[in-house]
């Protein structure tokens, strides 16, 4: 799928590389850690380019955005996204964000109310006990050397620099290792529809995920028989479940529609 747009906005003291496809009511798509647009979104965007506009941006330290040297958190994910749409004239959106994406997508819900019509949070968490048992451990003792290939890989296609990947590492994993629970009331604030999936094999807990949806007052759940991310994009073994993304794709048009 080729993009309509592509170019860099400056967000906060930093330039954003951003994609547009297609033509609609905007809905913004936000990767996750470790990755970029066109990596956790090629297929979500096959479908829906025709139904939407579609706005990809790759956050600080990833993809073909610029990097920062002081810590990365939520918060400036979410105020860099919104500086983005500034530029490009969009005063209100919704948006889709995948794992740390999700977790910054719902920050963007309850900092900024007035610009989120709705969110797809896909795979995201707000509490530590909602990982599974032993991941802050694992991220503790991590190093580049554990980040899998196919991420690492992928970044140095976009951005062919070893110096700037292991940022985007080290800037990654030191926010999830020094991750604090959110207060129950952020979530409770949250006044846009908020469509919470994830996998009952995921990397987060499905009860956790259970939970935010109960948190969130207008809110749907849905939860698939997959691990992390399968239901919108290829595995971590590079398979591809067309008719599960195709039912995911669906589910979400529904609620955007509705």
């Amino acid at each position: 799928m080729q993009f309509k747009e592509s170019g860099y906005k400056e967000a906060n003291g930093i330039n954003l590389y951003y994609e547009i496809y297609g033509e609609g009511k905007p809905l913004v798509l936000i990767h996750g850690g470790g990755s970029a647009i066109q990596f956790d979104y090629a297929e979500v965007i096959q479908r829906l380019s025709g139904q939407y506009k579609l706005i990809g941006i790759d956050l600080q330290n990833h993809g073909r955005s610029e990097h920062r040297e002081v810590p990365e958190t939520f918060e400036q994910d979410a105020k860099d996204i919104i500086a983005v749409l500034e530029q490009l004239g969009i005063s209100k959106a919704s948006f889709w964000g995948f794992s740390n994406g999700a977790t910054t997508v719902l920050l963007v819900a309850h900092l900024f109310p007035g610009k989120a019509e709705k969110v797809i949070a896909a795979s995201g968490v707000t509490k530590r006990n909602g990982m599974i048992d032993g991941f802050f451990e694992g991220m503790a003792q991590a190093t580049i050397d554990h980040m899998p290939q196919y991420l690492k890989d992928n970044f140095l296609r976009l951005n062919p620099d070893p110096g700037k990947l292991q940022n985007m590492f080290e800037k990654d994993s030191r926010r999830m290792i020094h991750f604090k629970d959110w207060d129950d009331g952020m979530l409770q604030s949250i006044q846009a529809p908020v469509f919470f999936i994830a996998g009952d094999g995921d990397v987060m807990k499905a009860e956790h995920i259970a939970e935010m949806h109960r948190l969130v007052p207008a809110s749907r759940l849905m939860i698939l028989p997959v691990g992390h991310g399968a239901y919108m994009m290829a595995d971590e073994n590079g398979n591809l479940n067309k008719a599960l993304i195709d039912f995911t794709v669906m589910q979400v048009e529904h609620f955007l529609n509705n």
